[in-house]
């Protein structure tokens, strides 16, 4: 749609966006899309499920009150928590003083994670900027050596940027598997849309939908907007076209991402 055309305050008409994530966390984006003027399409590449074995994050969450902190890296893992406390009759939030033990502090690695932590009671005490690396660079060095045990609970398919960068910084790191991710398959209609060229962009906000994406749909994936660097850098190693990456790992962000990518002439224009 030429720039004559589209109405200002829906500079997304005439686009479709395949938003790949799971209804319920991407419906925010989704509407903010839609009043863009956004055709949008919903439609996870990935699902997540619990790990083969509970036991190593039920003992962690029962002996929760031993750490001094637990760095928490995505919505998935505060849900896995909060199930495992169910499960253990734990409260997360505190833990006993008859015990001689302490509530940890609490780090999450952006908005959405600490804003599904504050939902679940539990307050946070550091909030990073989006990124494993950026949390790790947050974190405060021990204060006391008899007190330095960090809980990270994580997807099967994490990479060991933030258990590095802890250890590195002087903590003593308890990385557990929470949940694993498995493949979901694109519904036949999305499939075949992309196949048709008939989706402009799709938006990715993690590295396994990114790469999931690229192995359904090969060279006929649509160029795609990634929630924060490590995702884009996923995509494009998985073959991907990126063309936007969010400023912040919000749906602001990611709804600002999606109108610059889709009018490139109009980038150029300003530059």
């Amino acid at each position: 749609m030429p720039v004559a055309d589209r109405p200002a305050d829906r500079p997304l008409a005439g686009r479709t966006v395949l938003l790949v994530r799971s209804p319920q966390r991407a419906r925010p984006l989704a509407e903010r899309l839609a009043a863009l003027g956004a055709r949008v399409l919903v439609a996870p590449t990935t699902g997540i499920t619990g790990p083969d074995d509970v036991t190593a994050l039920d003992d962690a969450v029962r002996t929760i009150g031993s750490f001094a902190w637990v760095a928490v890296t995505s919505v998935n893992a505060v849900d896995a928590l909060v199930a495992s406390a169910e499960r253990t009759g734990t409260d997360v939030s505190t833990v006993p003083l008859s015990t001689g033990e302490h509530p940890p502090r609490w780090a999450a690695v952006g908005p959405a994670t600490a804003e599904a932590l504050r939902a679940a009671g539990v307050p946070v005490a550091l909030e990073g900027a989006g990124t494993a690396e950026a949390l790790a660079a947050a974190f405060p060095h021990p204060d006391d050596p008899e007190h330095r045990r960090v809980l990270l609970p994580l997807g099967d398919l994490a990479r060991p940027t933030l258990t590095d960068g802890l250890r590195g910084r002087g903590w003593d790191v308890h990385p557990v598997i929470a949940y694993r991710t498995v493949p979901v398959a694109l519904p036949d209609d999305v499939a075949a849309a992309a196949r048709a060229g008939q989706i402009d962009l799709a938006v990715v906000a993690a590295g396994s939908g990114a790469r999931e994406l690229a192995r359904q749909l090969g060279e006929d994936a649509p160029p795609v907007v990634a929630i924060g660097r490590p995702s884009a850098r996923a995509a494009a190693a998985s073959g991907l076209d990126v063309v936007g990456v969010a400023d912040h790992p919000t749906d602001h962000d990611l709804a600002a991402a999606v109108t610059r990518a889709a009018h490139p002439a109009d980038r150029r224009s300003t530059t």
